[in-house]
């Protein structure tokens, strides 16, 4: 089985059809095999930046919900057999630290949860789905898997 580490952004596009990459993330997610052959992942950074956007309206415009329905679309989410919430795996501080170690003399806000993610998808084994090409070099720099959407 093949696990995805889904970045926001990619979570985001999915879910909202507004978003100018909706159409090129859902045929990714509609490409993937049935149930049991892949899983998608959100980590608890990714389910809280979710949550965040979901219910931000600077993000959403009038399409911002509140935090009980983006609650809700997370749930749904859920429900589906291909996604889980990822437990922080063991070894991720080793990894986090190993990602920050090219921007560690930099004041690199950005970065930090960028290096997050590229720790966790290698102490999991996980491939990061991403539309962000700065996390995409950042993933190859550090030899974990990572597939850049790219538009339709």
């Amino acid at each position: 089985m093949t696990s995805y580490l889904i970045d926001i952004n990619v979570w985001l596009a999915m879910t909202w059809d507004l978003h100018p990459q909706h159409a090129s993330a859902s045929a990714w997610y509609a490409a993937l095999n049935e149930p049991g052959d892949s899983s998608l992942l959100f980590c608890r950074m990714t389910m809280l930046g979710f949550l965040r956007l979901l219910t931000n309206r600077t993000v959403m415009g009038g399409s911002t919900i509140t935090l009980d329905n983006a609650l809700g679309v997370y749930d749904q989410w859920i429900r589906d057999p291909r996604v889980g919430l990822a437990s922080e795996p063991l070894g991720i501080d080793r990894r986090f630290r190993q990602a920050l170690s090219p921007v560690s003399a930099q004041a690199a806000t950005k970065a930090i949860a960028d290096c997050y993610l590229v720790g966790f998808a290698a102490a999991t084994g996980a491939h990061i789905v991403t539309l962000d090409k700065g996390l995409a070099g950042m993933a190859k720099k550090q030899k974990v898997s990572v597939a850049l959407i790219r538009p339709v």
